[in-house]
């Protein structure tokens, strides 16, 4: 797992770590069950507080890309596809209610998600 973090950047480390360890997750680099370091660890290797790392395991966590099994490790929760049919789910419900409060029938709502396609 290659992670970085420019202290110097505008985004706070814990993002940079977030942000790397989702996109890794997202573009299948990290499998369902792969094992993350240790938040110790990382830390360690990045250079930063290790409650740096945990915040962005937490927030990970919460999001249901990864989980905390105490002693076990932490995990991978979600494979690539998973991530993207959840996000994709969740897009279409927002385009679904807002075309229902825009008084749009679905033939309406469905040429305009072809013309955006």
């Amino acid at each position: 797992m290659d992670i970085s973090v420019d202290p110097a950047g505008s985004e706070p480390p814990y993002e940079q770590v977030k942000r790397q360890i989702e996109h890794l997750v997202r573009s299948g680099e990290l499998a369902r069950g792969s094992k993350l370091p240790t938040v110790r660890q990382l830390a360690g290797d990045l250079g930063l507080a290790v409650n740096t790392v945990a915040r962005a395991y937490k927030e990970l966590e919460a999001e249901r890309l990864i989980e905390t099994r105490g002693r076990n490790g932490t995990v991978v929760l979600a494979s690539r596809s998973q991530v993207d049919d959840e996000q994709t789910r969740a897009a279409a419900t927002v385009f679904a209610r807002a075309a229902r409060r825009a008084g749009l029938s679905l033939a309406e709502a469905t040429r305009i998600l072809d013309e955006a396609w």
